[in-house]
């Protein structure tokens, strides 16, 4: 029980003072004329003064309440690495023992990693966790921690010390791969630099030091290994060979007795694009579907587009040599020799023999092919005829025979069901708003060559289910062969129309080998921390995909048909890093969160950050690996740590559970003492 007097005064207290003044004059005067009761006067005047402000005995039931003790544990990556989770649970349990035995109540909470690579935000949870608690109960914090936070600046004010316990020991070391630069984007063709540096830290043994392996593998290729130094930046050039994501990875093989292997690789994302594409057309003979190549081609920006007309009907013969009917000469031999595999895409749009290229130069494109380029044949009339480019070396790589027939009546363009599965093909009704009053997605075409397949893919069928567009890879390159030369009718609107446009475009682009147009692929994508894995291919059914972790578990993800032509699956990663994954002969390697993760920076154990903070507040640091600390009572002032041991503030909270007010002394005595001073002041005057 605690008790005080507290004074509620009947008066507005500037009265009181101001009666207390009146009442050092009244006195001032009486003693000036030399009254002998002045002093019952003093006294009559303090008992009315007193009575005006009311003093009353206040007694308090208190109930005390125990301190409180804030304990912050680090479980971000850099904890989870060799022992530290081993150590750090030792420490809790021995702690919260402790704690309890002082009379004490703990308050735990666990930091994980933050959110869009923030690293540890230790101090951000501590402020946190005292916000919970009344600030008169805490009497300290302790954290159990590597030391390596990224919040220092955010220190709350605590009345009461921090410490720490570092994790840890002083032979740790590590080797880290840093990617210090590397471009987004990358022409390809040319030689572009990235910027890498292996760097050591701790106590590194000997024999370790100075140089290191390191392992390099571009689109999970076979790998190369390379010996260099260590601690130096070192510039790496690099060409990149296709369209679309280019993965560089880069491994540092695991050290004797290194920390952690987590920040021993790096991948490197660098979106391969082409300086210009250059594409050579080649038109037979003027016809309404001339202009459509040409306007398709020139709209891209990117495109450097050849492109060349023969304007002789092929019926007249005039004897005219070929070389004297146009108005530049026609460089056959450059283009088709010398200069063929400068080009990315050669289209022959209604083309028929006529002289004007030798077989050795149609041979030359045939060999073109076979070595990485892209040949597309636009057919009309022509290619059923006894000129037709497939009486020539171009059958060796023609998914297609002529039968010699030429269909000529209205039919409608379909999706064959392996179109349905394939890039180029699938999902093209979307594209296309059909008219009201009609069923078909898009309009008919007029005319079709009749071809019978000898290899490839039919994406497009036309007139009796025959083919209409096949594709077809041949060596390294690859050939589309278009049975008709009315596509132009779906650009012109022609009973509503069609996805014209966009058909040709994305041939052309699969030609080109745009990755986003691939048949065959296996695709992962990131967003937070969801991988979405798509398995693109023309078959029925696919494998499961192996994924393995940063840590070296390995998991079995079964995908699911979401899409013609697409198996997907979506993951949750728990860990940053770099995930593996395998299906059949098929691997891609993504990066989970950051190329270099604040959790990886420095993975070395350490209080050199924390110090300054733990000055301030009265606490200190101690390393685990030295022993666990004694936790002892400390008055509010006195030195918070020793040898040895760590102090925790004495706070001596309560709640009170009882009040009572009572009266000093009751009214009418007031009354009886002032008015007894007043009358022995006046019987005492009386008698002088």
């Amino acid at each position: 029980m605690a008790s005080q007097i507290l004074f509620d005064p009947h008066l507005d207290w500037p009265v009181v003072y101001a009666l207390g003044a009146a009442l050092v004059l009244i006195l001032a005067l009486s003693i000036w004329r030399g009254l002998a009761g002045w002093p019952y006067r003093l006294l009559a005047g303090l008992v009315l003064l007193l009575a005006l402000v009311n003093p009353s005995l206040q007694s308090e039931e208190r109930e005390p309440l125990s301190d409180i003790v804030l304990l912050v544990v680090d479980e971000s990556a850099s904890q989870r690495i060799a022992d530290r989770p081993a150590q750090t649970a030792e420490a809790l349990a021995a702690l919260e023992a402790e704690v309890a035995a002082l009379g004490m109540e703990t308050r735990v909470a666990r930091v994980g990693d933050a959110e869009d690579n923030a690293g540890t935000l230790l101090m951000t949870e501590l402020q946190r966790l005292m916000a919970e608690e009344p600030r008169a109960r805490i009497a300290g914090a302790l954290l159990i921690t590597d030391g390596r936070l990224h919040d220092p600046e955010l220190v709350p004010d605590m009345p009461a010390p921090i410490h720490a316990l570092i994790t840890g020991y002083d032979t740790d070391w590590d080797r880290r791969l840093v990617v210090e630069t590397a471009p987004a984007f990358g022409i390809i063709g040319e030689e572009l630099l990235l910027t890498i540096r292996l760097e050591d830290q701790g106590a590194v043994p000997a024999g370790l030091e100075g140089r290191s392996q390191i392992v390099i593998a571009i689109d999970g290729g076979a790998p190369q290994t390379y010996v260099v130094p260590v601690g130096e930046s070192l510039e790496l050039p690099l060409t990149l060979e296709h369209a679309g994501q280019n993965v560089i990875q880069f491994t540092v093989p695991e050290a004797e007795g290194e920390l952690t292997t987590r920040n021993n690789a790096a991948v490197v994302q660098i979106n391969g694009i082409r300086d210009r594409l250059r594409v050579l057309l080649v038109s037979g003979e003027p016809h309404p579907g001339q202009r459509t190549w040409r306007n398709l081609l020139k709209s891209d920006p990117s495109v450097d587009l050849v492109h060349f007309t023969i304007l002789r009907p092929p019926d007249r013969q005039d004897g005219v040599p070929v070389g004297e009917l146009s108005l530049i000469a026609f460089p056959t031999r450059e283009l088709f020799m010398e200069r063929v595999d400068d080009f990315d895409l050669i289209i022959f749009d209604r083309y028929q023999r006529r002289g004007i290229l030798p077989m050795v130069y149609i041979d030359n494109i045939r060999r073109y092919v076979e070595d990485g380029g892209a040949l597309l044949v636009a057919a009309g009339p022509d290619f059923a005829g006894a000129s037709s480019l497939y009486r020539t070396p171009l059958a060796d790589i023609l998914p297609g025979r002529p039968t010699a027939r030429v269909i000529e009546q209205p039919y409608l363009p379909t999706i064959s069901a392996l179109g349905a599965r394939h890039p180029v093909t699938t999902g093209l009704e979307t594209e296309h708003t059909p008219l009201p009053e009609s069923e078909a997605p898009w309009g008919r075409w007029l005319r079709q060559i009749e071809l019978s397949q000898q290899g490839g893919q039919t994406v497009m069928e036309g007139a009796d289910g025959a083919p209409l567009l096949m594709l077809d890879r041949v060596g390294e390159g690859r050939v589309a062969l278009l049975a008709s030369d009315h596509a132009w009718l779906w650009d012109r609107g022609y009973e509503g129309g069609g996805p014209q446009l966009e058909l040709l475009r994305r041939l052309a682009h699969w030609m080109m080998g745009e990755p986003d147009l691939e048949e065959e692929a296996l695709v992962a994508e990131v967003d937070g921390q969801t991988i979405t894995i798509t398995r693109r291919t023309l078959a029925d059914d696919v494998g499961s995909v192996i994924v393995t972790t940063p840590e070296g578990e390995e998991l079995e993800v079964m995908l699911e048909e979401t899409a013609p032509g697409a198996f997907s699956a979506q993951i949750e990663g728990e860990a940053q890093g770099l995930y593996r994954l395998v299906e059949g002969d098929r691997e891609r390697v993504i990066a989970l969160g950051p190329a270099a993760p604040r959790e990886f920076e420095v993975t070395i154990a350490g209080s050199e950050t924390l110090e300054p903070l733990l000055d301030a507040s009265g606490g200190r640091s101690v390393r685990l690996e030295e022993g666990l600390p004694d936790l002892r009572r400390v008055s509010e002032g006195r030195s918070a740590n020793g040898r040895g041991w760590l102090g925790l503030t004495t706070r001596e909270a309560y709640v009170t559970t009882d009040v009572t007010v009572t009266p000093f002394i009751r009214a009418w005595i007031f009354l009886i003492l002032a008015a007894g001073l007043m009358l022995a002041g006046w019987l005492r005057e009386g008698r002088q």
